[in-house]
């Protein structure tokens, strides 16, 4: 399981260019103090899955499910709106936050409500003219620090005053175009905000006004390259990755967070002779090719200094000319040193994907009892429909198990029948669901990126499921006329509902499902009993233990998981979605 062979690959893109803007306020006070990031969740909420454990599960039980019922709109914010025109001078956070009368704005940063417009910064490198106009759709990671939301949409970041959802400042990117994913949002430092923008820079901004730091490019746009990953603030290291969809090679890196410097920079491929993982491919320059991009945020594990964090799908995706091996590490969870960039170990969550069912969710840190002893964990449910549990210290395989009431893409997989697994406890595909230029029945993706959670009161691990089957054609033959993910087409398909899962980390059992009327955007649970999500047109809360339905509000579908904190020492929940941002208060 433990790589004895570590590498460094060397850089083989354009160098990077890096613009500092003189600073006089220096991060090291102030602000969010690095030790807070590594805390467990629970009156702030300071990374992408609120800590560093992916675990998206607060402390706080004011809201349980008794009082959940009493949770009321404090404010809604439906007016927040991009800057745009080639100046920059558009439209920028439109008319006042309504008072939705559940406590309603208090005078906060912008006027008491008389103006959300707040300051705006304008930065980027085009000219504004592909920049989309309209109403902001939040994404990803909203940041709670101090009473301030911290939210970003695909090239604007936002301060807001949380207790009236006045903004204070947003900062405009001028994007220059390219492919676009959505955002998984920001991260903090001190007074620093860092944010990946999607033609290949990060920028960072002071916290207290959204006025430029320093920005890096992080990748070559003209290879189109997307960057919409939120960096991740580790001690003194800027983790930051990016995704593409053709054949270019992926990386993650490390930079410094007061200057943006690269620390380091790992490949997910082998780049020259003599790189582990090279044997799984069929040449050296197909592997420098082979794609595993890294466009998910991660977890982190302070005692043992790694980052865990999984790559996305090989390259070409669905055809051959990738040899018969592995495609290391695309497709994989890996473990690094967070301080060197090396890959410690890796596990590999669809070996020779030939799918697109990369590996990008997010990993699951806890500390649990398992055959009777404490163990270091890692929990990860992944696109192919499989949930693993792995030692994070040494990457043991422990447990594989099947999600999906149609999951029919690897061999044996009958639902009483034994897993086909190999000697590493990974899942080996069928090849003859492969696509086929006649058609092969497979299932669609059991699950996608959205962020599940874990609560260590029910021992259940939480995740949406998709049930559906689709003919799956090979249009393109030859690998060379289908690069990326082009050369399969689709059809004939069938759906067989989705749900909420709720898994028992031990044995990899769904012990019960909660139907979903619409796709998930991610899981948010508590020590109060309560998982929120998205459901039904809105937000709903429901019972842990069971699933049983305890609240709804119908504001619209959510685009990015709900949130928990304190505000003046009373829980709220935050929800982001088409209707803008909502703001509920326990009364």
């Amino acid at each position: 399981m433990k790589m004895n062979k570590l590498f460094f690959a060397t850089a083989i893109l354009a160098v990077p260019v890096l613009l500092v803007t003189p600073n006089p306020l220096r991060a090291q006070t102030g602000g969010l103090d690095p030790a807070d990031i590594l805390k467990p969740l629970s009156d702030q909420w300071t990374s992408y899955s609120g800590d560093m454990t992916g675990r998206r599960y607060s402390a706080l039980k004011q809201v349980n499910t008794q009082t959940v019922k009493n949770l009321s709109l404090r404010w809604i914010n439906n007016s927040i709106t991009t800057g745009c025109g080639p100046n920059g001078t558009g439209p920028a956070g439109g008319a006042p936050a309504a008072d939705a009368g559940g406590g309603g704005g208090r005078g906060g940063r912008g006027g008491g409500g008389a103006t959300a417009g707040g300051t705006i910064v304008v930065g980027g490198l085009g000219d504004g003219s592909v920049n989309t106009c309209g109403p902001t759709r939040f994404g990803g990671g909203i940041l709670y620090v101090d009473g301030v939301l911290y939210g970003a949409s695909q090239n604007d970041v936002y301060a807001i005053d949380a207790r009236d959802g006045a903004v204070i400042w947003h900062y405009y990117w001028k994007y220059r175009g390219g492919t676009t994913t959505g955002t998984r949002g920001p991260s903090m430092w001190h007074n620093y905000i860092f944010f990946e923008l999607h033609d290949d820079w990060i920028v960072c901004l002071d916290a207290r006004n959204g006025k430029e730091v320093w920005k890096k490019e992080i990748a070559p746009f003209d290879q189109q390259y997307f960057s919409s990953n939120a960096p991740m603030v580790i001690g003194n290291h800027v983790i930051v990755g990016t995704g593409n969809d053709t054949d270019e090679p992926a990386f993650l890196q490390a930079l410094d967070p007061e200057t943006g410097s690269e620390q380091w920079k790992l490949y997910s491929t082998a780049q020259k002779m003599g790189d582990p993982g090279l044997d799984t491919w069929a040449s050296l320059d197909a592997a420098r090719h082979g794609g595993g991009t890294s466009w998910i945020p991660g977890s982190y594990d302070p005692d043992t200094h790694l980052y865990l964090f999984g790559t996305g799908n090989p390259t070409p995706a669905y055809t051959q000319g990738r040899g018969d091996g592995d495609n290391l590490y695309t497709s994989c969870l890996l473990a690094v040193n967070v301080d060197t960039g090396k890959i410690v170990w890796y596990f590999s969550t669809s070996p020779h994907d030939t799918h697109d069912w990369d590996s990008t969710q997010t990993p699951i840190l806890a500390d649990a009892m398992f055959n009777g002893r404490m163990r270091k964990l890692v929990m990860m449910a992944t696109r192919n429909g499989y949930f693993y549990v792995l030692d994070r210290t040494t990457g043991e395989h422990l447990v594989t198990s099947k999600l999906g009431l149609v999951n029919n893409y690897a061999s044996a997989v009958a639902p009483d029948s034994p897993l086909h697994l190999n000697a590493r406890g990974e899942v080996q595909r069928n090849p003859n669901k492969d696509a086929t230029i006649a058609g092969s029945l497979v299932n669609s993706d059991v699950l996608n990126y959205p962020p599940p959670t874990f609560s260590p009161d029910t021992g259940l691990f939480y995740v949406h499921e998709q049930n559906s089957l689709r003919i799956s054609y090979l249009l393109e033959p030859d690998p060379r006329g289908s690069m990326g993910l082009g050369g399969t087409g689709g059809g004939g398909g069938a759906s067989y509902g989705t749900f909420l899962d709720a898994i028992d980390y031990k044995t990899g059992k769904v012990v019960w499902r909660h139907e979903l009327t619409n796709g998930s955007v991610g899981l948010t649970s508590t020590a109060g009993g309560v998982i929120f999500l998205s459901n039904g047109g809105g937000i709903e809360a429901i019972q842990a233990t069971d699933g049983r339905p305890l609240w709804h509000s119908e504001i619209g579908a959510l685009s990015s998981p709900p949130e928990t904190f304190l505000l003046d020492g009373k829980q709220h929940v935050l929800a982001t979605g088409t209707a803008g941002l909502s703001m509920f208060e326990l009364n």
